[in-house]
């Protein structure tokens, strides 16, 4: 299991997504297992992965930690911006 953010990296990781258009949308089909797949592949090719609730925006306090507990991260955070921190 990861550590926790600590709140420097939390606002960082937060300035960070404002600057970013999303990389990944969760449309109709909502939390496949082929939209699982790619959010892990994107957060092990980038830091910070941004995703739009393009389908679901009433539900995205729900979905959030859902979505966290079954990608590689497994643990809720910062709603919609997945990040792993660096060795940094």
């Amino acid at each position: 299991m990861l550590e926790p953010l600590t709140n420097s990296q939390i606002r960082k990781f937060k300035a960070a997504a404002q600057l970013m258009e999303p990389m990944l949308k969760i449309g109709k089909a909502g939390l496949s297992e082929g939209f699982i797949r790619s959010v892990d592949l994107a957060l092990a090719q980038h830091e910070l992965v941004k995703i739009k609730f393009a389908e679901f925006k009433e539900q995205k306090k729900e979905l959030a930690p859902q979505l966290a507990e079954k990608t590689v991260l497994h643990r809720p955070k910062l709603a919609a911006v997945e990040a792993v921190p660096s060795a940094d």
